[in-house]
């Protein structure tokens, strides 16, 4: 909460470095003749007028004109549309690396996260993307102090709330850089150490067991912070019972029916048998329990998209790409498609779970892997909520106020009202009713400051990967 604090005092205050990617730096903005989604979920107002004063929403009136005056910058904006700023709950500032990476897709172990501080907040930032939650970090003590930095108008970037290290239990594979959980008192330890450096979330990972999960969320709690995770020792309704917050990756990761599974030990399946053989009452049943207990979902479609049949980059995205990633991405084109059935049936109970009652957030999981990169990737859950089912406005309002809920940031961020910060998204076009036009940023703008987008997206071109 502090590095929100600091920022709407020091909103104003960006440096060189950061005010020469800016396309608007007025401290009033008028926005005439826009279209308004406001990320509620309503229908879209036509032909306003949006007034940014001193960073904030200061008025919504009827579209008109407006004459030019001393200190305002006046923007007509007819045929755009202006939707809140992205709230992106599954995020990454790593991408996951292949050492000597073969033409057939082997490599040598172990793989790797390289921290990608540099370009992973730019990205984000020009795609519309103005929170994030790293859901899960390598470097935790870099990004707190990448989100002060962000907050202090010395780098580009959005707001930052940062997960601490994975809390991740014993296991002979796994990633190197992930510490490995001694015990629930190491998971007390971790989570307190952590939360008092300024974390606001835990991430659980595969192999924690469940007196270690239930310790870290006890004090995770006490401290004001939250859990969420991505399990495979733990099933979800062992999760809910030990007072989790949140589960990534929507229903792919519940091991509850997976054959073999054994208590604290991640099933050979990994979820996938679950979530193909789960009956209709099993997962009404497992839906009621989440919704009962307040357990939000994050939906990561585009992760297990991306390696369908038919999935092409826009070229945007490769240029974004550092010459190694592209070939990476490549080889990964050679391997055999997935079937399409598991992401279908995600994609179904998604919506059921939303028809329910609960909360279902929006995350990217944007590690490189599969041509997923920050805020392309965003853009990309958006589109595929709609392929799910949602409509247009619905999906948005997943991707903006439900994230914002979550957070506990609703009356700041997360949709258009007057009083709330201006982190506004202009786009050509009307993405309530073409969902593909959330493609088209053309402006945005954070803390009032209007961000121009091919200035951000230069800056990285070709260095995704690197740095």
């Amino acid at each position: 909460m502090m590095g929100w604090l600091l920022a709407f005092q020091l909103a104003a205050a960006l440096s060189p470095a950061v005010n020469k990617y800016l396309r608007v730096d007025r401290a009033k903005v008028i926005l005439t003749h826009v279209e308004i989604i406001d990320g509620t979920g309503a229908p879209p107002i036509v032909d306003r007028n949006l007034v940014v004063e001193n960073g904030k929403i200061a008025a919504i009136l009827p579209g008109r004109d407006a004459p030019a005056a001393d200190g305002t910058a006046i923007l007509d904006l007819k045929g755009y549309s202006v939707m809140p700023g992205l709230v992106g709950m599954h995020e990454h500032l790593f991408m996951l690396a292949f050492p000597n990476l073969a033409a057939d897709g082997s490599y040598e172990r172990p793989a790797l996260f390289q921290q990608m501080s540099f370009s992973s907040p730019r990205l984000a930032l020009a795609n519309g993307v103005t929170t994030i939650r790293t859901a899960g970090s390598i470097e935790p003590a870099t990004e707190l102090r990448l989100r002060d930095a962000i907050d202090k108008g010395l780098q580009p970037g959005p707001h930052i709330e940062v997960t601490g290290p994975y809390l991740e239990g014993a296991t002979d594979g796994g990633l190197l850089q992930m510490h490995q959980l001694t015990g629930p008192e190491d998971a007390r330890e971790t989570v307190a150490y952590w939360a008092s450096r300024g974390v606001t979330s835990f991430k659980a990972y595969q192999h924690i067991t469940r007196e270690e999960l239930r310790v870290a969320v006890d004090e995770a709690h006490k401290r004001g912070a939250k859990v969420t995770g991505h399990l495979c020792s733990i099933s979800y309704l062992e999760a809910v019972d030990l007072g989790i917050d949140n589960l990534e990756h929507g229903f792919f990761t519940n091991t509850q029916l997976d054959p073999g599974k054994k208590p604290d030990v991640c099933s050979d399946s990994r979820g996938d048998y679950t979530l193909e053989h789960m009956t209709a009452g099993e997962s009404q049943r497992l839906i009621a329990l989440l919704v009962r207990h307040h357990v939000a979902l994050t939906s990561t479609l585009p992760s297990s998209a991306a390696s369908l049949a038919g999935q092409t980059l826009r070229p945007a995205v490769f240029d974004a790409m550092s010459p190694a990633l592209r070939e990476e991405y490549l080889i990964g084109q050679n391997r055999p498609p997935s079937d399409p059935s598991r992401l279908h049936k995600e994609m179904e109970l998604e919506r059921a779970f939303v028809a329910a009652g609960g909360l279902l957030l929006a995350g990217a999981d944007p590690v490189g892997y599969g041509g997923l990169l920050p805020g392309f990737a965003d853009q990309r859950e958006l589109e595929l909520l709609v392929a799910a089912g949602f409509a247009p406005v619905d999906a948005i309002r997943i991707a903006t106020l439900n994230g914002a809920i979550f957070l506990g940031l609703q009356d700041r961020i997360g949709s258009i009202a007057v009083g709330k910060n201006a982190d506004l998204v202009v786009v050509k076009g009307d993405p309530a009713k073409n969902i593909s036009d959330i493609e088209s940023v053309e402006i945005v703008f954070k803390d009032g400051n209007g961000y121009d987008v091919k200035k951000l997206l230069d800056s990285v071109k070709g260095r995704y990967g690197e740095y």
